[in-house]
């Protein structure tokens, strides 16, 4: 194969990389060969409405620490559940600035919960540490979490799905979510109740 050829199928395949990244502002797809189903994100800073919520899915799993998961804790809470990556760029801005939110909001009946997705163990939980991220977080190599939300696809990282008190879908933002963001949805659904 001459140099010239090798130079466009790199430049072919690098172009292509970039464009796989670019599922959404600041976020990396995750679609794994079409198992989600893609839906427009909820623009930032308004919840979908009332009577349009679905139903969260029931999930669990294996926390970071290795502890069981079952969703039902996140029952009667305001849920932020976030899905996150050490590989991912934003996911490492956004992060601090989740746990500075739960750090305000913790005991005002408002769980957070990261779900981490395509990295390794010991990958996630050096993150975790780096980060000094203290809410738990699903390891989910699997995508079995993120599967269980095809109705309300998390199909780029990082996702955040916000979940109202009655356990409904009330907000997905595909890519990064400021912090003012999110504490303005937060505040929206905890007047809710």
């Amino acid at each position: 194969m001459s140099m010239r050829m090798r130079s466009a199928l790199v430049g072919a395949a690098v172009v292509l990389a970039l464009a796989a990244c670019a599922g959404g502002a600041d976020a990396v797809d995750v679609n794994n060969g079409g198992q989600f189903r893609f839906v427009e994100a909820t623009p930032t800073g308004e919840l979908i409405g009332v009577d349009e919520r679905g139903v969260a899915p029931a999930f669990g799993g294996t926390l970071l620490d290795g502890a069981d998961f079952d969703s039902t804790t996140l029952d009667g809470d305001v849920a932020v559940i976030n899905f996150w990556g050490s590989w991912c760029g934003p996911c490492r801005v956004e992060s601090p600035e989740f746990q500075e939110v739960y750090d305000d909001v913790q005991d005002q009946g408002v769980s957070f919960l990261g779900v981490n997705v395509k990295d390794g163990g010991q990958q996630a939980r050096a993150f975790v540490a780096s980060k000094n991220i203290t809410f738990p977080s699903i390891f989910d190599p699997r995508g079995e979490v993120t599967l269980a939300f095809s109705d309300f696809p998390p199909s780029a990282i990082p996702s955040t799905v916000l979940l109202d008190r009655d356990g409904r879908v009330a907000a997905v933002y595909l890519g990064t979510v400021t912090q003012d963001s999110l504490r303005a949805v937060i505040d929206l659904l905890l007047a809710e109740s």
